[in-house]
């Protein structure tokens, strides 16, 4: 198979059986073409390199007056499509672009009855519109890219993929992920179930272990440019600490930083693209090691961590768990990688745990679900919520949440995906990460240290209101749509997840937040929860935090990230 998978979308089985949802209008009017009242100006987007020689150049594009010049440069040279600068189907303006993304996925929507009237397919398609031009929501990156170019776009940005101990299944790998960065996205895989460098093959001769298939993944991914723009490719590598070759996997990006250092010292370039970086091994990807409960209290207790062969079970080797923690620190410390992930937790928040467990994350480990599954994100910039007496919208923000879980949702059964298994837990489990942006901004502008308890428990019950309105706009969707598919047999130990999401709004504090947020963030719990009992939810997962990028910039926010 040569490409991504194209499969048609599907009507719910149960579409017939309602009547859609229903869409209110709070930042637009009726008749009334949001971007028509925007105020557009004309401008040069121009970007020069390191040495100020012009790497791209776009003049006369239409932008809001609103939007920085960093917006305008990001987007145009970023999301613009149909050809590059002079071409003559190039767009040329911001209002194609919001329109080609908004247009295309409200005719998804209603080609799949998620609209109760006409009317409410207008509202949403205006109240989508006014959030993305008025930089209050963004999709993520592959939505911009795809949506409205490709009949069959892929539009998720986070991909987790499955990699067994054969030949054929590491092939593959390589070529999904390829697929995958072509479209703009990024994956994580967990490469636990392949023999180590110490085990036998069974036609004779030593296994190759999971390091050398990393090398080749890091190599093709260090050739492919994401998007087919100037994206690099985003890749994250698990191994469990139960693994025979976690030292080797824990120190192998800290040894090629040293060897980067010597050639550093030597006189080559040490930019993120030059030789001394270019010439060393894996620095495409972020590298995890997973440890679970019984890993940290043996930490904690000074005792004794045994490695596993991966085909035996029997044992590979014996360290002290604390020497195992301190590598980790030290190589982290020294490069940046690995990092942690902590699998005895993140199982325990699982929504979905009698499909499989979760064994590894996207490359920034935001998103973390089944293998061989998919997720499309978007943002929402806290600062736009707040008012000139520096009050927090709390209708607005709620509103926002549900126009684009709304949208998110349209976009899961129109998307290409890189293989068969992941079409169908795309379609089957529906996996959303809608998350925000701008929250330091938000703060300051509040008067609220980062690093404060009043911060801490602001930012708390804003995560509490998105993630619990997300849900319940899910399962207003699972009542009109139909839940998604795997719904049935995982419903005992989802609606458990979300009782314990609801029961931890009760531990906010109550004197650092808003009355107004916080009485919203647990009333969207308790609704949440009443409705998904009696009609289950439209998706498996519903929020995550990404660190926005390209899309912050799109959005004007004061930084990347959160």
């Amino acid at each position: 198979m040569a490409g991504t998978v194209k499969r048609e979308a599907s009507e719910p089985e149960n579409a017939k059986k309602h009547s859609g949802i229903s869409v209110e209008r709070l930042f637009t009017r009726a008749g009334v073409d949001p971007l028509s009242e925007v105020d557009w100006e004309l401008r040069s987007a121009i970007i020069a390199g390191e040495d100020g020689r012009v790497v791209f150049e776009q003049r006369d594009v239409e932008v809001p007056r609103e939007w920085s010049q960093t917006a305008a440069n990001v987007v145009v040279s970023k999301y613009f499509r149909g050809g590059g600068p002079g071409h003559p189907q190039r767009e040329t303006s911001v209002r194609q672009l919001v329109s080609r993304v908004a247009d295309t996925i409200t005719g998804w929507g209603e080609k799949q009855h998620y609209f109760a009237t006409d009317r409410d397919r207008d509202s949403f398609k205006a109240e989508l519109v006014y959030l993305l031009v008025h930089q209050i929501a963004s999709f993520n990156s592959p939505v911009y890219f795809n949506v409205g170019i490709e009949p069959r776009p892929q539009c998720s940005a986070c991909f987790i993929l499955k990699v067994e101990d054969n030949m054929e299944s590491i092939l593959n790998w390589y070529r999904n992920e390829g697929m995958i960065f072509k479209g703009g996205s990024g994956s994580g895989v967990n490469l636990s179930d392949v023999r180590s460098c110490r085990e036998t093959l069974s036609a004779g001769g030593t296994a190759s272990g999971p390091l050398s298939f990393m090398k080749a993944a890091d190599a093709s991914a260090g050739v492919i440019k994401s998007g087919g723009k100037t994206r690099r490719a985003a890749k994250m590598v698990v191994l469990n600490a139960i693994h025979p070759d976690v030292v080797d996997f824990i120190k192998c990006k800290q040894e090629e930083e040293k060897k980067a250092w010597a050639l550093i010292a030597a006189g080559y370039d040490s930019s993120l693209d030059g030789p001394a970086y270019g010439s060393v091994f894996f620095q495409n990807a972020n590298n995890s090691v997973r440890v679970t409960d019984e890993f940290m209290r043996a930490v904690l207790d000074d005792g004794l961590w045994q490695t596993h062969f991966v085909k035996t079970g029997a044992v590979a080797g014996e360290y002290h768990a604390r020497e195992l923690l301190h590598m980790i620190a030290e190589a982290a410390w020294t490069c940046g990688d690995p990092g942690m992930q902590f699998d005895t937790t993140i199982n325990s928040w699982h929504t979905c745990p009698n499909s499989g467990r979760i064994t590894a994350s996207n490359p920034c480990s935001e998103y973390m679900h089944l293998d061989n599954s998919a997720c499309n994100l978007a943002s929402l910039n806290l600062l736009r919520f707040l008012d000139d007496r520096g009050e927090f919208d709390v209708k607005a923000f709620r509103h926002a949440i549900d126009v684009m879980i709304t949208a998110q949702d349209i976009v899961v059964d129109n998307s290409a995906y890189p293989n068969d298994e992941i079409a169908r837990n795309a379609h089957n489990f529906r996996e959303l990460g809608l998350g925000y942006a701008n929250l330091g901004a938000a703060l300051m502008a509040l008067g609220l240290a980062y690093d404060s308890d009043q911060g801490r428990s602001y930012a708390g019950a804003i995560t509490a209101l998105m993630t619990g309105e997300a849900y319940l706009q899910s399962a207003r969707i699972a009542d009109a749509m139909a839940p998604f598919e795997g719904y049935p047999p995982n419903r005992e130990p989802m609606l458990k997840v979300i009782e314990r999401h609801r029961n931890c709004t009760r531990e906010l504090n109550s004197a650092h937040v808003p009355l107004d947020l916080l009485r919203a963030a647990r009333d969207s719990w308790e609704e949440a929860l009443r409705l998904g009992q009696r009609v289950g939810f439209r998706n498996s997962q519903a929020t995550l935090l990404a660190p926005t990028g390209t899309i912050a910039f799109m959005m004007d926010c004061d930084t990347t990230g959160i």
